[in-house]
């Protein structure tokens, strides 16, 4: 594997052992459902890890998706590569975690807004640019919820906790109907890679895959089982990262498809983190010293 792969994976490996000591007290003090979701901030550290990994490693590469109109691409570049090393840290070590919640959801929706929506012409008819699209503001959303049960308990922190609900809810019911009229592209994020021809019954994955997001979705829309519909769908998707997207990293991981591998990895986690965000309550013991 190139420095660049290995790097995204000592970033997601540290991530994940850091986060998973620490979070040891809120997992404690959680039950049922809610011992699920409070491993959705370690998730997302280890994806923002991943991915701040990338932004580093990769600077050169990374700095072709700035907008032209934006001066000095490898500032940002950089510079977006250190703010999620930072949600990463205080998801992690969880301080902060109110302030880097609500800017996490600036930064995905800034780039639907200047990433996303600039092509908006060009991709109106192509399926997988509003699956991306979705996939940045659903992103948004699950951080919008967290942030909002951070905050004092004002009109808009409940408007921020529904509206990520319902981003995040809309998201699954349109990925869960991607995996029926697509069965054969790989589940989770329904991008355009095929299932590999190795993997059994890809045709039953799909579907199982997309019946559980789009009932799991449809609860969160109805504002019904919000924390088991999160617990639930966010839990079987971090499951596909462990027994479905890591297989395929692995078989691919000494070939140019290693760097793709390994983003599919952290997409797919990132995805299942931020379903786990969306199922967030204001449990003080849970929220206390952010």
């Amino acid at each position: 594997m190139s420095v660049l792969v290995w790097g995204m994976v000592g970033a997601g490996v540290a991530a994940l052992i850091a986060g998973l000591l620490l979070v040891l007290p809120r997992f404690r003090a959680a039950s049922g459902a809610g011992k699920l979701i409070v491993l959705g901030p370690v998730f997302e550290a280890v994806a923002l890890a991943i991915f701040s990994a990338e932004h580093f490693l990769a600077a050169r590469g990374m700095m072709g998706i700035v907008p032209r109109w934006l001066p000095g691409p490898l500032f940002w570049t950089y510079f977006f590569g250190v703010a999620l090393a930072a949600a990463a840290v205080s998801f992690i070590v969880w301080r902060g975690v109110r302030w880097s919640s609500a800017l996490l959801a600036v930064f995905f929706l800034l780039i639907v807004l200047t990433v996303d929506l600039p092509n908006l012409t060009k991709g109106l008819h192509d399926r997988f640019f509003w699956i991306l699209t979705a996939r940045e503001t659903c992103f948004a959303g699950g951080a919008m919820v967290l942030a909002g049960h951070c905050m004092e308990r004002t009109r808009f922190a409940q408007v921020l906790v529904r509206v990520g609900r319902f981003i995040v809810g809309a998201t699954m019911v349109f990925y869960g109907i991607e995996h029926f009229l697509h069965p054969l592209h790989v589940v989770g994020v329904p991008l355009e890679k095929m299932t590999p021809a190795w993997i059994p019954g890809a045709v039953g994955i799909a579907s199982a895959v997309g019946t559980a997001l789009l009932v799991c979705g449809v609860w969160m829309l109805v504002g019904r089982r919000v924390r088991v519909a999160a617990a639930f769908a966010g839990g079987m998707l971090v499951l596909l990262v462990v027994f479905f997207y890591l297989p395929i990293f692995l078989t691919e991981m000494h070939t140019p498809l290693a760097l793709e591998g390994m983003n599919y990895v952290g997409d797919t986690l990132l995805f299942g983190a931020t379903v786990l965000l969306a199922g967030w309550s204001g449990d003080s013991e849970i929220l206390r010293r952010v």
